[in-house]
């Protein structure tokens, strides 16, 4: 099964970023760990905008990888809220590479992950996030 797609989403994305050279593993793949930090950097911004205050992140549910990411690929974090709790805020991150490599222009989607956010008040205690917004 191929994970290319012929366009991005419609949506803006939360995030998008060029990996460069030092986020390499010795096999030239960026590093999955890269790929974490900026997809909870996509739910973070997801998540406090949706909350109207600071998040922190609690848990990651679920985080696939689907295709490697290379150096030159133009990577997009498109970030969705799923679920309002009561404190917490589930948000889907879909992760899309633009392989810009010369005569092999594609899109593939290259990791989904699903990760739950608390909404934190200025006492640093977690704080009701509003549902009807």
């Amino acid at each position: 099964m191929s994970n290319e797609v012929e366009k991005l989403p419609e949506e803006q994305p939360a995030l998008r970023v060029m990996p460069m050279p030092p986020d390499t593993n010795q096999y030239g793949d960026v590093f999955g760990g890269w790929i974490m930090s900026q997809v909870d950097l996509a739910g973070a911004s997801a998540a406090a905008r949706r909350a109207l205050c600071r998040t922190v992140t609690v848990a990651v549910t679920s985080f696939v990888f689907k295709e490697p990411v290379w150096v030159g690929d133009v990577v997009s974090f498109f970030a969705r809220v799923i679920k309002v709790g009561t404190t917490s805020i589930t948000v889907d991150v879909e992760v899309f590479a633009e392989r810009l490599h010369k005569d092999n222009h594609k899109i593939v989607k290259v990791t989904e992950a699903q990760l739950v956010y608390v909404a934190i008040g200025e006492d640093g205690r977690p704080q009701p996030v509003d549902r009807q917004l």
